[in-house]
């Protein structure tokens, strides 16, 4: 086994045989952390964007805080809800991908399929880098360097997935449990002390807010409802990640659907939970938060504050509250709570290689992206994905206010395009029908849809008024780019197919093949290939050689006129020294000579065992093969030779593949 092998195995582990695929499926307790950890994750900062977007009126426009999660719970309950819907009628893992294209259409379904995929790419960009800040925030040397970290978590995070879904699911349950543990613990502690009366304040309950300029109460109408909007919109990202469950649907145990179902309702159960808890219990405590560009409108005794002042998130500050007297508690809550950020991506890291594999199924994307790795997991995908949120990290320099920002209009197409889509679906189920029973629970899924649909399609709105010009034009530029190069792979694809299509004129066979062995030294290589050459019987066989230097192919001729070989030798003279060029244009010559015959090109090849002697060999042939492959009625077969160090590794690969798990040896051989 050499390096890479071995550096391979370190890094993902063994291989693992087709058969034991359902060895990786998810039970419900496993498949819960690894694709509810997004969407339990923005608990993190959902609630301080509502918080931010609502100061811009000061700190009375606080009383608003808890109606608007309320909306933000109403639109959630529908999601999950129609979500549920899906992963009975859709199992195979497609969700809204597959939901609008068998409903609404090729066009609908990669509009969704380029949604979904940028908003998993930004899902680890805002994850990753939100984590990287909690630590550079917790860490002090790490300041400075918060890109380094991101782009090192999100490797970390590739490599366990590589692994398989199982191993990094079992990696990634126990952080994520003990976050709702914490965050739970943290919310009914609150909310005890509350009823007892025994409820403290947040520090920075001491602070007032400036309204912006022309945002002071009491606002009309108009103004106010725009002030809504915006933190509505930026609450809504709380609903990131509830379709993950939908797309990893394959992942679960049997029965599939059913799990899958269960693990969304205990999903939104949960974030439901901890958002309410997380938003009341700040609005209680006197929370006061402001854009942290603009920390000079928090105002202690009337004087602003520095813009040095370091805002902590409104977790942090409820639990060093409510902890007060045990800070073990309040060090746990901080902890997970960034830990979560960071584990959040890895619900992208299942999410998008399943779409992807699918998109490629389906020819929308490049066929490398359906095949399993050596772990079973969709290798390809994942190593995609790793690279995409990379770029964005280091584009944006991991700063997540800015990549926010772009976060989340790309799940609203796809939530409203996936609601319109089950919607015909039930349509076009009760037509063919007859059961009342099963029409009752069509007819109630429909309009759970329909619910869905309109509560979506209006937040939708909300969002591209709100944070269009604020960076959620970025997302869809990006998503025409993916719909534009998934409709181009497709009509590729569709293009080869019609030109490999067989028919009749296949069957015509050559009227003459024109057999050349192209001959740079008289060696066992070379003897190799002719021998070779002659035993395919062509109707013309000669050796060719480019002849750069005088001395040398004189001293080929004598050498060929000694060994007295029963084919001709042709020399093509290059006064350039040109290798590649005359053996191109003498093979072309001798196919417009005869056009309805071959021209078979015999190359000799090294075969070495070692990765640096691939950078010593075989470079004219790799150009030669380059050229001739793209001129017509030319066919270019390579004739192997291995060296010693290519015998040696041909043996260990030979005995590799033998004595794998689950293979004797001697067993299939003669």
């Amino acid at each position: 086994m050499g390096v890479g092998d071995v550096s391979k195995r370190i890094l993902i582990g063994r291989k693992l045989r087709s058969s034991q695929l359902g060895e990786t499926l998810l039970p419900k307790r496993i498949a819960l952390p690894v694709f509810a950890s997004d969407a339990l994750s923005s608990v993190a900062y959902a609630p301080d964007e509502v918080f931010i977007m609502l100061s811009v009126a000061g700190a009375s426009a606080y009383v608003w805080s808890w109606k608007i999660a309320l909306v933000v719970v109403l639109v959630m309950i529908a999601v999950i809800a129609s979500y549920r819907q899906t992963v009975h009628a859709y199992p195979s893992g497609g969700g809204d991908y597959e939901v609008a294209r068998v409903n609404l259409g090729d066009k609908a379904g990669t509009t969704v399929a380029s949604a979904l995929l940028v908003d998993y790419v930004l899902t680890v960009a805002v994850s990753i880098s939100s984590g990287a800040n909690y630590a550079g925030a917790a860490i002090p040397f790490l300041r400075g360097h918060e890109v380094l970290l991101a782009m090192g978590l999100v490797v970390l995070l590739a490599a366990m997935n590589l692994r398989g879904i199982r191993e990094a699911g079992t990696a990634f349950a126990i952080p994520t449990y003990l976050f709702m543990f914490a965050i739970g613990a943290m919310a009914v502690t609150g909310f005890v002390r509350m009823a007892t009366g025994d409820l403290p304040k947040v520090e920075s309950a001491s602070l007032d807010i400036a309204p912006v300029p022309g945002w002071e109460e009491p606002l009309g109408g108009l103004a106010l409802a725009f002030l809504l909007a915006r933190a509505f919109s930026s609450g809504s990202a709380a609903l990131t990640g509830v379709e993950a469950v939908s797309n990893g649907v394959p992942a679960f145990r049997k029965p599939k659907s059913r799990n899958a179902a269960t693990t969304l309702a205990m999903l939104g159960l949960a974030a439901i939970t901890m958002m309410m808890s997380v938003i009341v219990l700040a609005r209680e405590m006197g929370i006061r938060m402001v854009d942290p560009a603009e920390q000079h409108r928090l105002l202690l005794d009337g004087v602003p504050l520095s813009d040095s002042h370091v805002q902590d998130p409104a977790i942090a500050q409820i639990g060093r509250a409510v902890f007060d007297g045990f800070p073990p508690a309040f060090y746990l809550v901080v902890v997970v709570t960034g830990l979560i950020l960071v584990l959040a991506a890895n619900t992208a890291f299942n999410g998008f290689p399943v779409l992807a594999s699918i998109l490629a199924k389906d020819g929308y994307a490049p066929r490398a992206l359906g095949a399993r790795g050596d772990r079973l997991a969709y290798s390809n995908g994942i190593a995609f994905l790793a690279i995409m949120a990379m770029v964005l990290i280091l584009v944006f320099e991991a700063e997540t206010t800015r990549l926010i920002q772009l976060y989340i209009v790309g799940v609203f197409v796809s939530f409203n395009l996936s609601q319109l889509g089950m919607i015909r679906h039930w349509t076009r189920e009760l037509r063919t029908t007859r059961d009342p029973g099963v029409r009752l629970r069509m007819q109630r899924s429909r309009l759970i849809n329909t619910v869905g649909l309109c509560l979506t399609a209006v937040v939708l709105v909300v969002v591209l008024v709100t944070k269009f010009l604020a960076g959620a034009w970025i997302a869809i530029l990006a998503m025409v780019i993916f719909y534009a190069g998934m409709r181009s792979i497709s009509r590729h694809y569709a293009n080869v197919a019609r030109e490999l299509a067989a028919d009749e004129q296949d069957r015509v066979l050559p009227t003459r093949v024109h057999a050349i062995v192209l001959v740079s030294k008289l060696h066992k290589p070379t003897l190799r290939a002719l021998a070779f050459a002659q035993a395919t019987r062509p109707n013309a066989l000669e050796a060719v050689t480019v002849s750069t230097t005088d001395s040398d192919t004189a001293e080929l001729l004598e050498q060929w006129d000694e060994r007295n070989l029963p084919m001709p030798l042709k020399v093509l003279h290059s006064p350039y020294r040109e290798l590649v060029r005359p053996v191109v244009e003498y093979a072309s010559a001798i196919r417009d000579a005869n056009p309805r015959g071959v021209v078979a090109v015999y190359i000799p090849e090294y075969v070495v065992g070692r990765w640096w002697e691939q950078f010593l060999h075989n470079q004219t042939a790799l150009r030669l093969k380059g050229r001739l492959l793209f001129t017509p009625g030319v066919m270019v077969i390579s004739v192997p030779y291995q060296l010693a160090s290519g015998k040696e590794r041909a043996k260990e690969m030979r005995d590799e593949y033998w004595l794998a798990p689950g293979l004797r040896r001697g067993s299939g051989r003669r």
